[in-house]
């Protein structure tokens, strides 16, 4: 769920720089929390080309405790402008019957820095490596990465959801069971390329 969950969601073109911004501000984040991060890579719709995104940045870190990296994160990511959001698990995918406790996370937001240009919107999900849920989040960039065919379909989807919707949260809400049709069909292209999760730094996301 968005920290954002009440606004109206505004979804717009891609950006051809979006993805140096995503590389830059997971270096920028990663040089603050690390070395409790693993790696910090650039995920969404903002890291796919051509894709269709609110603009706001998500970034992925990988952690070994959460509760360590919560402890650890908070001062430096404030420096950065960043706040704690009270959102601590992700949507478990319909048709998994697992333990909601492995969706885990903590996430960090930044909203309406002073210096936009510099310092944009960011989410940052912060999860266990080799949890789902951050399995899930790199396998739904890599695999579009890897069909661009399927980009403007789902970009049209998120466009027009937009503007039926009321508020980011229903938003959500509706794109979540999209997301798993999406991950159902990663899932075989997964197994058949041998693609795992990359536990790497941010200059190789």
């Amino acid at each position: 769920m968005s920290p954002t969950a009440d606004q109206p969601p505004v979804v717009v073109d891609a950006v051809p720089d979006w993805r140096a911004q995503g590389l830059a501000l997971a270096a920028d984040v990663l040089a603050v929390v690390g070395p409790t991060a693993r790696y910090v890579e650039h995920i969404g719709s903002t890291a796919i080309p051509g894709m269709a995104a609110k603009q706001v940045f998500d970034l992925q870190a990988g952690v070994l405790d959460l509760a360590a990296a919560e402890a650890a994160f908070d001062a430096p990511l404030a420096r950065l402008g960043f706040r704690r959001s009270p959102f601590e698990s992700d949507h478990v995918p319909a048709g998994i019957d697992d333990d909601p406790g492995r969706w885990a996370k903590r996430l960090w937001s930044r909203r309406d820095h002073p210096d936009p240009v510099r310092h944009p919107d960011v989410n940052l999900h912060v999860r266990l490596v080799g949890s789902p849920n951050e399995r899930l989040a790199l396998l739904f960039r890599d695999w579009f990465r890897a069909h661009p065919e399927a980009v403007p379909s789902y970009a049209r989807f998120k466009q027009v959801l937009a503007g039926t919707v009321a508020d980011t949260g229903t938003y959500a809400d509706v794109k979540d069971p999209v997301v798993d049709l999406v991950i159902a069909v990663a899932e075989p292209w997964a197994a058949a390329t041998g693609w795992a999760p990359r536990g790497v730094t941010a200059a190789g996301a």
